[in-house]
């Protein structure tokens, strides 16, 4: 074989080495992005707060018991910890990564969960798991608000079932959020809104939330530099929620690019993350 060849060859393999570690470690190594929130009508006593976000978990584990993942997540020093859906995933139904990470998240900080559409997929083993999640712990809203106190201060917190536990035609979504947002919202009160879809963020404007957490869109799967995310559920390509901090009108909404995969089992330029809400009077 001539030496160009075997140089030829080496190269390549060194370059699929390269890139196969590099997508590893793409995929198994969790970041933290914190994201600083400021808004005038937070009260004063909240000033500082910390929400660390969690979404989309899939049953995956960092670590075994998932202890990579719970020491990050113990290392940004949360008041609450919010999870906003798919903890585990539809097409592995096994629960036992997801309350493993349950148990070790509610000795860090309180939790407070809100399931996804692959929780609506699974009714017998997600009536399993947010009983086991109850005993732990962990406060399961669905449909429920419940309120944050500070130095005598309030701030609500709204928990929204995804819609598709009700209906699964995407056309009725908008509407049964609102009517469910309606019911829920305080006058007078600054609101947090746990829901895991965000590409229904005219809604949650329209339903008067000040600050909302999702997931679901996997930061786009795979991430182009300055561009962003390339496909999203229920978004399509170049989603236009796909991962950090936007805004409508008086609304501000954090979205997480999630922490496992379902569907497609890769994530290219688009590390799992744990974002840490870091919330600002102004």
């Amino acid at each position: 074989m001539k030496k160009k060849t075997i140089w030829g060859l080496c190269l390549a393999s060194a370059l699929a080495a390269g890139t196969a570690g590099w997508l590893w470690w793409g995929n198994r190594a969790v970041m933290v992005h914190t994201i600083e929130v400021t808004d005038q009508r937070l009260p004063q006593e909240f000033e500082g707060f910390r929400i660390a976000h969690i979404s989309d978990l899939h049953n995956e584990v960092f670590g075994s018991e998932n202890r990579e993942l719970l020491t990050l997540l113990a290392g940004t020093k949360p008041d609450i910890i919010v999870i906003t859906g798919d903890l585990v995933d539809s097409r592995h139904t096994d629960v036992n990564a997801a309350l493993e990470f349950a148990r070790g998240a509610v000795e860090i900080a309180p939790v407070y969960y809100v399931p996804g559409n692959h929780e609506s997929r699974l009714p017998e083993e997600f009536w399993m798991l947010e009983q086991c999640l109850e005993k732990m712990g962990v406060n399961v809203l669905r449909g429920e608000r419940t309120l944050l106190t500070r130095e005598g201060a309030a701030v609500a917190l709204i928990g929204v079932d995804d819609p598709t536990f009700q209906d699964k035609n995407s056309a009725n979504w908008p509407g049964i959020v609102e009517e469910e947002l309606g019911r829920l919202r305080e006058e007078g009160l600054y609101s947090i809104l746990l829901i895991h879809r965000p590409e229904l963020l005219e809604s949650y404007a329209r339903a008067g939330m000040n600050l909302v957490f999702s997931g679901h869109a996997h930061g786009g799967q795979v991430r182009i530099p300055f561009v962003g995310g390339v496909i999203a559920p229920n978004q399509g390509f170049f989603p236009k929620y796909d991962g950090g901090l936007y805004t409508l009108g008086d609304t501000q909404m954090v979205v997480s690019r999630g922490l496992g995969n379902s569907l497609v089992p890769l994530r290219v330029n688009n590390r799992p993350e744990i974002v840490l809400a870091e919330l600002h009077g102004g």
